[in-house]
This record gives C-alpha cells, sequence and structure tokens, in this order.
C-alpha cells in the first residue's frame, strides 16, 4: 500500500513536490511554489494500484504550469506497463509505432518521433538507430530499449517552458526514475515473467523475464542505494507481402515504361485524365525474430544535511535482436499483358488501382534468405548536486554523459543481409489486388513448379550500419523564492551539450542476379518446402486457391557455403571476405556531426488572485546558440556495369571526407497562464516558441549517389549543415473540471505553426560523368535489332561482345552519354500550420473499484499530399510537401481496481496517416499507413501483502498492419503479427 495526500478542494497539491524531487529542472519550479501553501487542511487518504496510478497522473495534469500529461508508478517497480511507448499511446494525442508488434517510436499531436525530445530525469538522451538498407539519419529514441521496472513515471510536455531542454516541437518527453531517498526504507523484489507469443513459428512460444529491485536507506535517511535490474527473452515473428521497390506511376495513356496496352486486354483501362499505377515488384517474406534485453540500474544518493543532496546514477541497455528472413518475391520490368483496373471517372484528380495485374516479365522466381544479428547499447553516467543556499535560494547541479551505440552483433553478416535463391523459368506472373492481401500467382515454362533440382542463387548484399551518438551536458539550474508580493519564484539556469553523431553504412553487393553457377552445385536437401497461406492465416484472402501454395527456405550458411566452393573452384574474390561471402567493414557512407549547444532561460512565476480566483503566471525566455561541424565521407565512382536486366551499379575508385559547417541561434519566449474561477475548475492559455533540429542526413557535410542505377540514370543526396532548426510557435487553450478525487473532463486546444521545414531541392546533375551502357548508341542498335526488353538488349549486348577485359558490360566515355543523376539537396522552405482539439474523460465509480478513460485527439494540417500529382512530367514541381504521422487518435479504458483485483482493458486506435513521399525505389511516391486499432488486457491479483500474480495480453485480436500508396490497392506492405501475453508473479521482501 502506499501513502497519498491530497487537499481537501486543490487535488493534492503538494504531489509535485515529490515528483519534482524526482525529476530534474523541469519541476523545481513548481516545489518552490507550493512549498509555502498552506498545509493545515490535509487529510491521509490509502490508495493503491491502478487507482493510485491514476491520481497521480491527474494531480501531475493539474498541479503543472502548462499542458503536461503523464503516467505514474503506483510503486517501485510496478510501471502499469511494461514498454513505456505502449502506456504512451494511452495519453491524450500520443501515437506509436510499433516495431515487430511492440511500441517503439512516439508521435504526439501530429509530429513523429524525431520531433519529440526524450529526457532521462531532465538530461537530453542521444539514440540511436540503424536501417536496413542505408546509413540512420534519426535523432529519436526506441523507447523498446528500456524495460519499466525502474520508471517511476513519465512526463509528456506538450507546451514548452523556458526551463526545459529544447528539441521537440511536438512534445518533450521526461522519463523519471526511481531514487532511494524519496522511497526511505528497505524495499526489496523479484519478479519473474513469461512472455507467450503467438506469432513465432520456430522460436519458443514462451521465454522468461527476471527482474529485481533492491532499494535502502540509511537509519539516519542521509544514505540511500537503489539497484535495478532486469533481463527478458522474447522469440516472435511477422509475415508480410510488400511492393518494396515501389509502384511506377503513369498518366492516363501516356505512352511511359510499364503503361498498359490499349488492345481492350485491361478492363477498365485507365483513360486520358486517369492516374495510375504499376508495381515494380511482389515479395513475400516470414520473420522469426529473437530479442534479449537486458537493463540495470544504480542509484547513489548522500544528503550530510537537510540543505544538500548528491546523487549519482548509472543507466545501462542493451538490445540483442536476432533475424531470420525467408522471402518468394517476383520483380516486374514493366510488361504488363492482361488485367483489370478500377475504374476511372477520366477527370482531374481520379486515380484507379489495379484489381488483377498479370506481367509477362521472365525470368526467375527469387526465394531469398537472411540471417543477421544487430545490439543496441546505451550507457549513462550521471551526477547531480541539489543544495538549498539559503532560505529563498536553491541551487543544482547536473552533468552526465550518455551514448547511444547502434550496430552489428556480428560483423561478418553484417547488420542486415539476403542472398538469393532463385529458380528460372517464370514466365507469367498474376496478382489479384481485390483483397486485403496482394494474391501472387506465377506460371513457369511447361507448366512446372517450384523444384529445388532447378534452383542456384543469383545475387547478394550484406549491409553493415552502424550508428553513435554521444551526448555531454552540464546544467545549472537555480530557483529564488519571494517572501512577499505577487513574484513568488525566479528560476534561471545555463546548460553547455554537446553531441557527437556518427551515422555509417557499407554495402557489399554482388549483382549476379542472372544467376551463379548451376543447379547442380547447389544441394537439393539444402531447400526445404514450406506452407505460405498459413503464414497469413489472418488475412481472408489466404484462402484464394490462386494463392502460391508453398515456397521454399533454406539457411543463410548453406548458401554461403555453396557459394563460396564455386567461387573457389572457379578462383574468383565475391566479397571483401574473398571467396566467403561477409559485410564490408569499410563504410562507403561515413556521416560525422558535432553540434555545440550552450542556453541560457530567465522564468519569472506570479502567484496572486483575480477576484479570489487564483492564477499563475509564467513568463520566461530561452536562448539557444547552436554551433555545426559535420564530415562526410564521399564514395568515387568511375563507371557503370550492367549487371542485370534493368540493374546497373555504379563501380567506386575510392572515397574522401569533405567538412562543412553551420551555426544558428534562436530566442524563444514562453508564457503560461492559468486561473482557477472555482476550486474544481482550471483554465489554462499558453504561448510559447520551440525548435527542433534537423535529421543527421540532411546536415551532412558531402554528396552521395545510390550505388543502383535505372536505364534512366539515378539518384543521390547531398547536405547542408547550415540549416535552420524547424521554428514552431505554439498556441494552447483548455478547460478541465476536476469534479471529484480522481475523475476530470478537459477540452483543449492547440494551434502550432511551424516554418523551416525541409524540402527536397531537386537538380539533374550528371555527377562524375559516368558514362552509362544503355543511353548510347549500342543500346539503340540492340534495342532496334531485339525490342525494348532490358533483359534481351542486355544478351545482346553479352553477344556481340561488348564487354570489357573483365567481362563486364561498361560505359564507353565519349560514345555513351553521362548518366543523369536526380540530386536531392534539403532547403529550408516551407511553412505549416497544425491544430487540433484535445478531449479527454476519466471517472472513478466512488467506492466500487471501476473506473473509464476516454480520450480523443483531432489533428488537422494545411497540407495534404496530391495523389493526382505524379510528380513527373513538364509540370512537375518537385517533391511534395506534406506533415509526416498527422492522425487522429482516440483511447477507451476500462478497468477495475479493488481488493486486491486489478483488472484493466485498453483500445487504442490510429487513424490512417501519411508516413513518405518516398517509396521504396527512391521515387516520389507517397506512403500511407492504413487506420489501426487494438485491444490490450491485463490483470493482476494481489494474494498477499508480498506477493502478487498477474497476466497482460497485447493484440489479444490479432489485428493486422497494412500500407498502400497513392490508392487503397496498391499495397506496399500487409502485415501480420500476432498476439502475446505475459504471465507471471511478483515477491517483495
Amino acid at each position: 500500500m502506499t501513502t497519498k495526500i491530497f487537499h481537501r478542494t486543490r487535488l493534492a497539491t503538494s504531489l509535485s513536490l515529490v515528483l519534482g524531487a524526482m525529476s530534474s529542472s523541469p519541476l523545481m519550479a513548481q516545489e518552490a511554489d507550493t512549498a509555502d501553501k498552506p498545509k493545515d487542511d490535509f487529510e491521509v487518504i490509502q490508495v493503491s494500484g491502478i487507482r493510485s496510478s491514476l491520481i497521480r497522473a491527474m494531480d501531475m495534469k493539474r498541479d503543472a504550469d502548462g499542458v503536461v500529461d503523464g503516467i505514474s508508478a503506483e510503486d517501485i517497480g510496478k510501471f502499469p506497463d511494461t514498454n513505456l511507448a505502449e502506456s504512451l499511446q494511452r495519453i491524450t494525442g500520443v501515437s506509436i509505432d510499433r516495431e515487430n508488434g511492440e511500441g517503439s517510436k512516439v508521435t504526439v499531436r501530429g509530429f513523429g518521433p524525431d520531433f519529440n525530445l526524450v529526457t532521462l530525469n531532465g538530461r537530453q538522451m542521444p539514440g540511436a538507430s540503424i536501417e536496413a538498407t542505408s546509413a540512420s539519419s534519426s535523432r529519436s529514441f526506441d523507447f523498446a530499449n528500456l524495460a519499466s521496472e525502474g520508471v517511476a513515471g513519465v512526463e509528456v510536455y506538450k507546451t514548452s517552458r523556458a526551463a526545459q531542454p529544447t528539441g521537440g516541437i511536438g512534445s518533450t518527453i521526461n522519463i523519471l526514475t526511481a531514487r532511494p531517498l524519496k522511497n526511505p526504507g528497505l524495499i526489496a523484489n523479484v519478479g519473474v515473467k513469461g512472455v507467450y507469443d503467438t506469432s513465432t513459428d520456430e522460436g519458443s512460444t514462451l521465454t522468461p523475464e527476471i527482474s529485481g529491485i533492491y532499494s535502502n536507506t540509511s537509519e539516519d535517511g542521509k544514505f540511500g542505494i537503489a539497484i535495478i535490474a532486469s533481463v527478458q527473452e522474447r522469440d516472435s515473428g511477422y509475415s508480410a507481402a510488400e511492393t518494396s521497390s515501389g509502384w511506377y506511376t503513369i498518366k492516363g495513356t501516356n505512352g511511359d515504361w510499364g503503361s498498359l496496352p490499349t488492345d481492350g486486354s485491361f478492363v477498365n483501362r485507365p483513360q486520358e485524365n486517369d492516374v495510375y499505377a504499376v508495381p515494380r515488384n511482389l515479395l513475400y517474406n516470414f520473420n522469426e525474430i529473437e530479442r534479449t534485453r537486458t537493463n540495470g540500474q544504480l542509484v547513489l544518493q548522500y544528503a550530510p544535511n537537510d540543505d544538500v543532496t548528491a546523487t549519482l546514477e548509472y543507466i545501462y541497455s542493451e538490445l540483442e535482436v536476432e533475424q531470420r528472413r525467408q522471402e518468394l518475391s517476383t520483380w516486374f520490368n514493366g510488361v504488363p499483358v492482361s488485367g483489370e483496373y478500377t475504374q476511372g471517372t477520366n477527370t482531374e484528380g481520379s486515380v484507379v488501382g489495379p484489381v488483377i495485374y498479370t506481367d509477362a516479365t521472365c525470368c526467375d522466381v527469387g526465394l531469398g534468405t537472411s540471417d543477421y544479428g544487430t545490439v543496441n547499447e546505451n550507457n549513462s553516467i550521471a551526477f547531480n548536486l541539489e543544495w538549498q543556499a539559503t532560505d529563498a535560494l536553491s541551487l543544482e547541479f547536473d552533468y552526465h554523459s550518455s551514448e547511444a551505440e547502434a550496430g552489428p552483433k556480428d560483423l561478418a553478416r553484417g547488420s542486415n543481409n539476403v542472398i538469393s535463391a532463385v529458380q528460372f523459368g517464370r514466365v507469367l506472373t498474376t496478382v489479384d489486388y481485390s483483397s486485403d492481401l496482394p494474391v501472387m500467382d506465377f506460371t513457369l515454362e511447361g507448366g512446372g513448379a517450384l523444384d529445388p533440382a532447378l534452383m542456384s542463387s543469383s545475387g547478394s548484399a550484406f549491409r553493415n550500419s552502424y550508428m553513435k551518438t554521444e551526448i555531454d551536458q552540464a546544467q545549472l539550474h537555480g530557483t529564488y523564492v519571494f517572501d512577499e508580493g505577487i513574484v513568488n519564484s525566479i528560476d534561471f539556469g545555463l546548460a553547455s551539450t554537446e553531441v557527437k553523431a556518427r551515422s555509417a553504412f557499407s554495402n557489399a553487393q554482388r549483382d549476379t542476379w542472372g544467376g551463379y553457377g548451376t543447379p547442380a552445385d547447389y544441394d537439393d536437401s539444402i531447400y526445404v518446402q514450406e506452407d505460405l497461406p498459413s503464414q497469413f492465416d489472418n488475412f481472408s484472402a489466404h484462402n484464394n486457391p490462386n494463392l502460391e501454395p508453398y515456397y521454399y527456405s533454406t539457411s543463410l550458411q548453406d548458401l554461403i557455403d555453396a557459394i563460396s566452393g564455386i567461387a573457389q573452384a572457379n578462383g574468383e574474390t565475391i566479397s571483401p571476405c574473398g571467396t566467403v561471402l561477409c559485410a564490408d567493414p569499410n563504410y562507403s557512407t561515413d556521416r560525422r556531426t558535432k553540434e555545440s549547444q550552450l542556453s541560457v532561460y530567465a522564468q519569472v512565476n506570479i502567484r496572486n488572485d483575480i477576484n479570489d480566483m487564483p492564477y499563475n503566471l509564467t513568463l520566461g525566455m530561452r536562448y539557444e546558440d547552436t554551433e555545426v561541424e559535420s564530415a562526410a565521407l564521399v564514395p568515387l565512382y568511375d563507371k557503370i556495369v550492367w549487371a542485370g536486366a534493368n540493374e546497373f551499379s555504379a563501380v567506386s575508385s575510392g572515397e574522401g571526407f569533405t567538412e562543412l559547417k553551420g551555426e544558428y541561434d534562436h530566442w524563444l519566449p514562453s508564457i503560461d497562464f492559468n486561473i482557477e474561477p472555482t476550486d474544481d475548475v482550471l483554465l489554462r492559455a499558453s504561448y510559447s516558441k520551440s525548435i527542433t533540429r534537423p535529421s543527421y542526413q540532411d546536415i551532412q557535410g558531402g554528396q552521395t549517389i545510390n550505388q543502383l542505377l535505372r536505364f534512366n540514370g539515378g539518384t543521390g543526396n547531398s547536405g547542408n549543415p547550415n540549416l535552420k532548426p524547424f521554428e514552431s510557435t505554439n498556441w494552447d487553450f483548455s478547460a478541465e473540471w476536476y469534479y471529484e478525487e480522481g475523475s476530470y473532463v478537459s477540452l483543449g486546444y492547440y494551434a502550432k505553426d511551424v516554418k523551416n521545414f525541409i524540402a527536397q531541392q531537386v537538380t539533374q546533375e550528371t555527377v562524375f560523368d559516368l558514362a552509362h551502357p544503355a543511353q548510347g548508341p549500342r543500346f539503340e542498335e540492340a534495342q532496334a535489332a531485339v525490342g525494348d526488353d532490358m533483359a534481351d538488349i542486355r544478351q545482346y549486348f553479352l553477344d556481340q561482345g561488348y564487354v570489357d577485359a573483365n567481362g563486364d558490360i561498361v560505359g564507353i566515355p565519349g560514345q555513351d552519354a553521362a548518366a543523369v543523376f536526380t540530386i536531392l539537396s534539403p532547403v529550408n522552405e516551407r511553412d505549416a500550420s497544425i491544430d487540433g482539439w484535445e478531449f479527454a474523460v476519466q471517472h472513478l465509480f466512488g467506492d466500487t473499484g471501476f473506473g473509464a478513460i476516454f480520450n480523443y485527439t483531432y489533428v488537422d494540417g494545411d497540407l495534404a499530399y496530391d495523389d493526382y500529382d505524379t510528380n513527373k512530367g513538364e509540370d512537375a514541381d518537385g517533391e511534395q510537401f506534406v506533415l509526416t504521422g498527422l492522425s487522429d487518435t482516440a483511447n477507451l479504458v476500462a478497468f477495475y481496481d479493488k481488493d486486491g483485483i486489478q483488472v484493466r482493458i485498453a483500445y487504442n486506435w490510429r487513424d490512417k496517416f501519411f508516413v513518405t513521399p518516398i517509396d521504396g525505389n527512391g521515387e516520389q511516391n507517397p506512403i500511407y499507413t492504413e487506420a489501426y486499432s487494438q485491444i490490450d488486457i491485463n490483470a493482476s491479483y494481489e494474494y498477499s501483502d508480498n506477493l502478487s500474480f498477474f497476466i497482460e495480453g497485447i493484440n489479444v485480436t490479432d489485428e493486422n498492419k497494412r500500407q498502400h500508396g497513392r490508392h487503397p490497392n496498391m499495397v506496399t506492405a500487409a502485415i501480420q503479427t500476432g498476439a502475446r501475453y505475459n504471465v507471471g508473479l511478483r515477491y517483495k521482501f
């Protein structure tokens, strides 16, 4: 049981003292504000469990200056959810991104993960994430790295204050950890949990989690120690159907790559004013994941007297992930022969999608295999000193050195890889897009089937992605409290922050897509037949008789061994490891950025009455100065090799670093006002300016091109370290009615005017002047001889001997035209406005133990993507600018908490939202995530004061995730995960 203190008419105003002591500077002002309030009419009430957590969170919301929501733990080690992100999604205006069915990153009020700053006890935290096929550019923090056992609470600051660190125009999310001196006495418990995951086929459906907490203080209350540790294993899986290489967009009857024939072979063939698209590929992939998460926390505190408290804290987390992946895939070279599209209107704005699409592209069926591991490690050591210098002046010094590092678990395998097993002889492929899952059916020569005796391998890619971020930050905060007058206190402070970020990537790729060796070189026994429809049994289309009935799996090592045997026999070097495939430890992309940030702030806190109505007014100003130094490794290229039917590869001849600098400064004012017309009603108004810094990719100090090209050229990127940060002017107005203990209704309106959004400036450049083999007289000769099929044209080159000394088809300078690259470079040129409404109700039904929470957030922006704009042709005006992640959200939670029994059912819904304007092929095509809802359940029983049992169910109704392009039928991903359950016990000593 925990002890809760609250005021008869102002519900628990003193709670801010407790929370302020547990956190860093954001709550120091509140600590001072409440210190001099009358305490003679306080009473003690015993509450625990869900009810306790909700009352604490409500008090946090009521007592804060500005709009703040949060979640509070009932006790040390009893945070409401095992995953912080999954708890945060229940806060009004917060939605989450899921990775492998588990919450990982958050979106607040329509602003995605990179627009939200995450702090730990008021300290700016580094983030490190890696991408599958490129260098990461993200600043966002992944909540999947942290276990919840050591978390005392999470605060979401939706309005900015001068005393808060900058970096999040969406929000600042502050994670609070436990402090032994604020939880005196001995606290020791151990938790044992079984994670039951229904989504895995190969791993253990039941995996363990063990956690332990020890917190104790000396008898005189001067010394405290807390040790918290947890280890969790989880095996899971998911299946997905993906158009990973995107959709090629075409306008009406325009002759274009992949345009539909006009001979009547397509029902509802798009007309002149209709926009449609054809798929570049379709693949089914089947994934098995093993995850181990280790967390540790050590806190030492010493308070020699009532005026001084010193805290030394070390926090460690490690997330290891092993992933195995099997694929069944087909590539389309734009040879549509028959099918059906949805009915268009032949008018402006008409976008149609495929219903049935049949493509005659030959020649292979891909059976890709992947097996790789990644590690994400976070370390933070911090020292904090609080000093009550005088009765009026309190000072706090805080320093921390933190780093986050992510990369491959095994350098040879890399952070991502794929080897494509292959069977040739595909002559026709039909995909049915009429249902939730695209149904693929292919035809092989002679009506044959997939057969291990006909399988070999083709290309491969071993990728090595790495990111490391280091933050060294020193902060000094102070509060001066006045004995009289309307000015209650003044907060002031300064901070020096240095952020170093390195993001790197390499790709050891073999473009032998035409096959490597013969089927006789590969033992048939390495291929295992697997049932395909059962992998998608949550989709209604899995019963479609046209769905391919099976695929073949194999192990990555078996393919490596077979390919190595061929390479050794031929005396070939096929990778950085010679005749054995492996990742390249030498990065071709390497971005290194250092940001030196200096900030100073002052904040005046005014408390007074207007006609007996208490009000609080906070006036603040923050100054931020930032210097940027950015260096990038720039690969140099000297030729283009025609590697496959429509695959061209730039060949590197070396590399070198270039460095650029930038700087900016900002004055960031903030005003928070609230007034209480009655004891139960609170009205708020806030104004502020806030900033979010650009991504690391955008401020990189060099220009790079993508190694893979197409027949019509390639793509590339250049950075701009002199970019200004996103700057938001924020307005908030809200009304809150706290009508009973633990119950309230709130309605709020917010508006954000954001400038300096980054757009991609598009230029066409002949970078490195690389001769393109498909842009010269030899290509025209081949085209005249064999037609437009790229595979036939390439074969003509080989037949005619148009190769170099290595047998490669390469461009000839002076004869073939130089490849044209579409170079995207970031510039500040966009403004946008977002506004929305937030509504929340929390109600406790007296002493019955029942309660409910409902919240809804409506978000509206002044920009929307025009699906009808193909971004091509004479009228193209560059990349369309749209805010990503903008969506309405809602939560409904019902719970029971009485007599040691706790039950909670939570429904979470997020509407359709825009993900990215760039598809898997690097072209300007939109991707949307469709509306998604999920039901989670947890229950616990307190058997005794020491022993409790619990069970938690996540996604208990097995919901699927789906993404699409310009039209709902243009599916880009259909993903099936599954439910998972946590069952365990907690023993308190």
